[in-house]
Formats: structure tokens, sequence, C-alpha cells
């Protein structure tokens, strides 16, 4: 079966699908890609999964049943458990059928068990934002209340130099509680500043009385009133930047969630359209003769607030992770705002960093449109509260994970020594879980076990979640691969070289936390000279006689592309940019993964449909239509003759029917490709040779420069940096050494 194919059954790919029994160093680690929630179509099964009394396995098809005696031999560890229920071949249930490697469980509640909190939204609006921008901002949150199902509960913070909660019971008369920007206050001083009692212990669950965070259905009128009379203490004055104390105003606004104890699952949307100049989590000075921070002021600890704001960020991280909350960030302005310092909470978390120019932008309005859906029924479609939990066969050990989650430590003899990310545990916690949102966990050979090639391992994954309901689902997956020899034909044949690069593309942000870019290339350009060094066809010392085999062959192209990215060198792009690439990337699947690694293009032309063409500068031509997708924006790119065309209005005649319907083609194309895409991807129209055909040359690959000696017409890109043929052949030459 394909490698795609298989991932539409189940949801993974697999760096190798075939695992050395020796435990051989096989460069790219043994990972695997999950993302729990891609399948929409799964078998819902109305009642609680069946779990091994020793290893807490779900009931899966590799389970072997003995019908007489009512036992089911657990494949995972090998214990016999009763089967509550009789059981024959003709009557199995769905769990163990061969084509269910997934299913879903959905129990109902007992009567007795209280009903589920409601979903939670705070918003955070920064009033030091122009008042043009604010009164958009305005516009779209009123917009939005009326979208929210009447039982969610709903908060109202502002901030400039102080924190203002809104009180939200009195519809009459409004009032407001003031905290002082410059203080970081605990959880338990914001509850006693707010009045908030202890809930009796018969009321577990239960929001306490107050008067901050209600169901919409009773605060409608007074939050809406509340919202319309927001009006920005903006005031130019030349020499310093407005105040704006960020970090307390988050903070208050998870110690309100804390005190109410909605722990179930909730969201912080902050509003903000510049950076914080004090208080907690301060990014610059006040005064604008303070540059604020860029790449090489952080690297060469010259950012005088960086490293403390940071560690007040990765506290509030744990605490968000403590209380199921989202943090989401939506940044609109044309500067930096500090999405550097807060990239931790967001991205462990699992919220949305948008970074935008405007709140009046289309693509602000169309994420928060895109968050809010409803389905049916009128819930939200939203999952909060989730786990991950992951149990193997006693030859595989689990490393860690890397992406939107956070370890709970839950060690085990599972768990290897050698962590990789958030490691150390075999269970993750997700603060919320969508169809895209994609966990790159890491494995190794357990030498402790002797393993036989041919035999067979298996790794299952259990995701709990709360829907937009809040009821809790349970979703099981349970994949088998088998093991193989040493130099087995079948490690090469089940190398997933698209999955390759997006693991390893991961773990280079992982290492360019903590190292210099040069640094993490090197080790990029290491691993691939290692890796191509074990699996190229070639004679020693001949560079001319190095071969890769066709599941090999596109790995380096990908190494190529991620070493020159923005991900890696930070070159021309600010902190803020970096964080929120790095933030994207962490957490999207192979494919989204791979359109960032190694952008799309698409030609379009008079000779027929559209075709896929190589990322490099010989595909520019005067004659032909490029579409260019980064995942960050999509380029239409006009050559110089079409855009002339297009100047004298030929597509306006209706002799030039054809020349109208070639224009209208990458436009339909760019709209769908933005259509389900969140972020919501810029499209930028460019001529060739125009100031925006700079977004297209950047990525291309640079086969013709001003050093070339032969141009064949082509245009040319001015640049220093090495082209992939050159990158190649430098490839095979190290490769092939002794």
């Amino acid at each position: 079966m394909d490698l795609v194919e298989l991932e539409a059954v189940e949801g993974l790919r697999w760096t190798w699908n075939s695992w050395v029994a020796e435990g051989t160093n096989l460069v790219i680690p043994l990972s695997i890609m999950c993302s729990p929630m891609m399948l929409s179509e799964v078998p819902l099964l109305p009642y609680n999964p069946l779990l091994c009394s020793r290893c807490a396995a779900v009931l899966n098809p590799y389970a072997r049943l003995d019908y007489q005696s009512r036992i089911w031999h657990c494949p995972f560890c090998s214990l016999r458990n009763p089967f509550p229920r009789p059981i024959a071949d003709t009557n199995l249930p769905a769990e163990l059928f061969p084509t269910y490697s997934t299913v879903e469980y959905s129990p109902p509640l007992p009567p007795s068990s209280p009903s589920p909190s409601p979903p939670a939204f705070v918003f955070l609006l920064d009033i030091s934002s122009p008042q043009d921008q604010l009164l958009s901002l305005k516009n779209d949150l009123l917009l939005l209340l009326h979208h929210l199902p009447d039982h969610a509960l709903v908060a109202l913070l502002t901030f400039d130099s102080m924190v203002y909660l809104h009180h939200l019971a009195s519809p009459h008369c409004s009032s407001l509680h003031l905290f002082h920007g410059n203080r970081n206050l605990s959880s338990n001083q914001i509850r006693q500043f707010l009045n908030i009692g202890r809930p009796h212990p018969l009321h577990h669950g239960q929001t306490p009385k107050q008067g901050f965070l209600l169901p919409i259905s009773e605060c409608e009128f007074s939050i809406t009133a509340a919202i319309e009379d927001i009006h920005s203490t903006f005031v130019f004055t030349s020499g310093t930047r407005p105040p704006r104390c960020t970090g307390a105003a988050i903070s208050v606004a998870l110690g309100l969630l804390e005190s109410c104890l909605v722990t179930t699952g909730s969201r912080i949307m902050l509003f903000t359209s510049g950076p914080a100049t004090l208080g907690p989590g301060i990014v610059v000075d006040p005064d604008l003769r303070h540059p604020i921070r860029t790449h090489h002021h952080i690297f060469n600890s010259q950012a005088r607030h960086h490293a403390s704001s940071c560690a007040f960020y990765n506290q509030l991280s744990q605490r968000l992770s403590d209380a199921s909350v989202v943090l989401d960030l939506f940044a609109c302005s044309l500067d930096q705002v500090g999405a550097a310092e807060l990239r931790e909470p967001v991205e462990q978390s699992g919220g949305l960093m948008i970074l935008c120019e405007s709140f009046e932008s289309d693509q602000f309005k169309k994420c928060l449109r895109h968050m809010f859906k409803s389905d049916e029924q009128g819930h939200l479609k939203m999952n909060f509260d989730a786990t991950i939990e992951i149990v193997t066969t006693k030859d595989v050990k689990i490393c860690g994970a890397l992406g939107p989650c956070v370890s709970l430590h839950r060690k085990n003899s599972l768990v290897s020594e050698a962590e990789v990310g958030q490691g150390g545990t075999s269970m993750w916690k997700l603060n919320t879980l969508t169809h895209k949102t994609c966990i790159a966990f890491f494995f190794q050979v357990n030498q402790q076990q002797k393993i036989q090639p041919g035999s067979a391992f298996l790794i299952q994954f259990i995701t709990r979640y709360r829907q937009g309901n809040m009821g809790y689902q349970k979703r099981v997956t349970t994949a088998a691969r088998r093991w193989v020899a040493n130099h087995s034909a079948d490690i090469a044949a089940g190398f997933d070289q698209e999955a390759a690069a997006a693991v390893m593309a991961r773990l280079a942000i992982l290492r360019a936390q903590s190292c210099h870019a040069r640094d993490v290339i090197r080790w990029l350009d290491d691993a691939l000279i290692r890796f191509t060094s074990k699996f190229g066809d070639y004679v020693p010392e001949d560079p001319s006689s190095f071969r890769l085999s066709s599941n090999f062959s596109l790995y380096p192209q990908f190494m190529f592309h991620l070493r020159r990215s923005q991900f890696i060198d930070v070159c021309n792009t600010t902190p803020d940019e970096t964080a929120f690439f790095r933030l994207m990337l962490n957490r999207e699947g192979v494919v989204g993964s791979l359109i960032m690694i190694q952008p799309t293009l698409f030609q379009y032309s008079f000779d027929g449909p559209p075709v896929p063409v190589l990322l490099d500068i010989r595909s520019v031509s005067p004659d032909f239509i490029l579409l260019f997708d980064s995942f960050f924006y999509v380029v239409i790119h006009y050559g110089s003759k079409i855009a002339q065309w297009r100047k004298l209005g030929y597509d306006k005649d209706p002799n030039h029917e054809n020349f109208r319907k070639l224009l209208e083609a990458p436009e339909l194309d760019a709209e769908q490709l933005v259509a389900d895409r969140v972020p919501v991807p810029r499209i930028i129209r460019c001529d060739q040779h125009s100031s925006q055909a700079r977004f297209l040359l950047a990525k291309l690959n640079p086969s013709v420069t001003q050093n070339s000696t032969y141009t064949d017409g082509s245009d040319i890109i001015f640049t220093d940096d090495m082209s992939l043929e050159v990158f190649l052949d430098q490839l095979q030459v190290l490769a092939v050494q002794s």
C-alpha cells in the first residue's frame, strides 16, 4: 500500500516502516508523525473500551481470542484477560475487525454524573492600540459573540499600563477591577482580590459564584455594552512607546480561570498591536532610544529583558497546561509585538498565533471566523483537554515527542532514558486538538529484548479529548510493523523520505533554540553525509559512481531547501517571525511541513492544464504564469508578456477568451489553496521583474546567478548561495570518502 494511502487509514506516517531488529543506527530516527484527529470517518462505539489489566492497552484487532473460555490475549504484554460477555466469531465487536485499526469510544454519561462544565473564553484586549484598529476589532468581537453557544462562559479584560477586569453581572451599572501592570500576582492573590470563595467540596466542578466569568445567555447585554464602551488610551508621545502590561494581563486572565475552577477547556484570546513595555514579560523599554531586540541581540545576550520574560512565560506555560487553558495570540502590527517571548505558552497550549498588519485585514477576520465554526447541533468545532497515551510491545521504548504537547511524566518500563523533546513519559497533555494537529513521537529499539527478524511489533495511540459539547471521547489507533534483519531490502522499501524531512526539520528547530544557525546547518549536513554514505550505491573514492535509489533520492533535495529556509537561516527575519514560522512547522502534518520546507510551483500556459515545475529560476519565463505556494503565502507570478497583455486589457476582449481563462485559472486555484488553511496565507500577485517578485525569487534554486557563464536567456538571481547542483556534487564527493 502507498504511504499516503496508509496514512489515510491509520493517521500515521512512519520515517521507517520496517525497523531493524539489531537496533542499527539508521541516522534518521525511528519516528512516527501522528495526527490523531486526521481521520473523519471512524467507527463510533457507544460503550467504554476494554482494557488489559496489566499494560492498559485497549482491545484491538491483533488480540487473540479464546471463544470457549471467553478470554482475550493482550498482544502487548501477553496477559490473559477475561471477556465480559459471550463472544463468537459471528458477533465480534467492531474493535476486533481487521479493517478497523482506528475506533472511537463514546460511552454515555452515567445518570448520577454532573453535567460537564461549558467552554470558557476570556477576551484580552490591548487598549493602547490606535482607535481605528480598536474599532475594527470591537466590531469583529461583537459579531463573534453571536456565534458562541448560549451556555459558553465569557469574560472581558482590557489593558494598557493597568489591567481592567470587567464585572459583567450587573447590566445597569458597569464596574471594573484594576490590577497594577507592574505586579506579578499569584492565582490565590487574584482569587482573594476578586473575593471569589472556595467552592464547597460537594459542589466540585461547579463555577463559584462571581460576576466576571458568566454564561453569555446571562451577560450578553452587559458584555456587549462593555465592548462598545471600550476606547483607545493611545496618546502619541514623541520618543516613547505606548504602555502595555501584556504579561500581567495574561496572568490575571489565567488566575481568573483558575479561581473559577474552569479546568476542562477554555481559551484566553489575546488581541494586541505592540510589545509589552512594563511588568512581567516586558519585551522592550518604553523609551524609543532602546530598539526592540533582534536575533543578534538575543544570541549575544544583549536583549535586556528576553531571558527574564521567557522564564516568566515558561512558568505561565505550566499553569496553562495544568488548567487546560489555550492561549491564542492575535498580533496585528507592522512592528514586533513580543511573539518570540510568547511562543512557549502559545505553542505548548496548542493556541493560534496570528501575525497580521492590521485588525482590519481579511487575514485576521477569516482566521477568527474559522476558529468559531459550529456543527449541526450548534456546538463549536473545538476539542479541549486532550491526552495522548502510547502503549508498545516490550521490544520498543518511547523516547519523547515534539509538537504542541506537554509531558505528564508518567514513566513506566516502556519509557527510554534517552529523551527527545517532551520525554520521560508515555502520556502527554494537549490543551486543544484539531484535525491538523500532528505530534512527532520518537522511539528506540529495546536492546534488552531478543528480537527475531520477521516478527511483528505493535504501537497503540490512545487519545482522550473533550468535544465542543464537552463530552469525553476516546480514539484508539493500533498499528503493527515488522522487524527486519540488518541488510534487508525492506529497510529501503519502507523509508518515507517526506516524513523523514518533516521529522528532521522539527529536530533542527529544537537544536536551533540553543545553537547558532551555522551549527544547525553543520549538524544537518553531517547527518545527510552519513545517511547518503550508508544507503548510497558507489565505488569508494569515486564520486561519479554514486547513486541513490528512488526511495532515497528526494531526501537530499529536501535537506537543501531546509538548510536555506527561514526556519534555520534567520537572516532578514525578526525573532517574532521566526517564532511564528517554527511554531507552525512544529504542529503541521507531513504534507503541510513539506510545503513549508520545499514550496510547490505550478506553471500555467496556453498549452494545456497547469503542470508542476522545478523550484528553479529557469522555470521563470515571460510566457507563463506561475503559482507558488510556500504555505505562509501564495504568489501568482505573471511573466512579462502575460503582464503586458493583461495591462492592454486583452482579457476583456471577447476574441481572447482563452487568455481570460488563463488568468482566471491560477486565481481559482489560489483561493482553493488558502480556503481551509489557518492562519490564512496572503495572496501576492506580482509581475516578472517587479519588487513583489522577491517573494518567489528568494525560494528558487539559484541555478543561474551573476557568476554563471551560460544563462540561455534565463533570469538571473543575484546571490552567493550555492545551487542544488553544486550542493549535490559536493555531497557525492563527501559521501564516497572512506
